[in-house]
């Protein structure tokens, strides 16, 4: 009887080829791009990667915040001492009067009412030394809006005579009336503009309205309100 060998049909397990073929590529792209260029590349991606993180990082604290932090010195309040306030109380009847001419600062005042003439000459510094004093009447009353005009010696007073002197009437200046040198008494009228107010109501009539001194060369809004109070028509 022939005995035969049993055999053993099982086949060993195939194993996989090593991946030749991406070796074979990574190879032959090295050769084709060149490991200078390879090195350049890589050394360029960590300039880039280093100078992203420098400047996302988080700053370092500066010196200053290591020193150590003054305590605060309590304040204390030093108390101030106001100047004292000048009266700016008016007493009822209070009136407001231009004086103008030969005193030592012409401009218009607030005076008692009641007030003199020598009242108001006081108010505005006094008479200058080369006033004519005597040629009006110093205890003659003021009045509201009224003028005070202080010739100095050998002057002859033009246009409406001033308060204080001889039968002179009550009131503002007259422009309709007044000489350019009464004008000239007025705040901020010169001899430009007291003659160009001249030859304005001779060229196109009289002033119906105060206001109607606008219409003259160089009297605006203003410089009308600074002596407003001071005119009639």
């Amino acid at each position: 009887m022939e005995i035969r060998e049993r055999s053993d049909t099982t086949s060993p397990p195939v194993r996989p080829a090593p991946p030749t073929r991406l070796v074979e590529r990574a190879v032959a792209w090295l050769d084709w791009f060149g490991v200078a260029r390879l090195v350049v590349s890589a050394g360029a991606v960590a300039i880039v990667c280093a100078g992203a993180y420098w400047l996302v990082r988080t700053p370092p604290p500066p010196s200053e915040a290591a020193l150590p932090r003054a305590t605060a010195v309590p304040t204390v309040a030093v108390p101030t001492i106001a100047p004292p306030a000048t009266p700016t109380a008016r007493p009822d009847g209070a009136i407001t009067v231009h004086v103008a001419g030969a005193v030592i600062a012409p401009g218009v005042y607030r005076l008692d009412s009641g007030d003199r003439v020598l009242d108001a000459i006081e108010a505005a510094g006094g008479a200058g030394a080369d006033a004519d004093a005597d040629a009006l009447n110093l205890a003659a009353a003021v009045t509201d809006g009224s003028r005070v005009y202080v010739p100095v010696v050998g002057e002859e007073i033009a246009g409406p005579p001033a308060i204080g002197s001889p039968n002179a009437p009550a009131g503002p200046i007259d422009v309709n009336r007044a000489s350019a040198t009464d004008l000239e008494t007025l705040p901020g009228v010169g001899p430009a503009t007291s003659a160009a107010i001249v030859a304005e109501r001779e060229r196109n009539g009289p002033f119906l309205t105060v206001d109607d001194l606008e219409r003259v060369p160089g009297i605006g809004p203003a410089k009308l309100a600074s002596f407003r109070d001071l005119v009639t028509t």
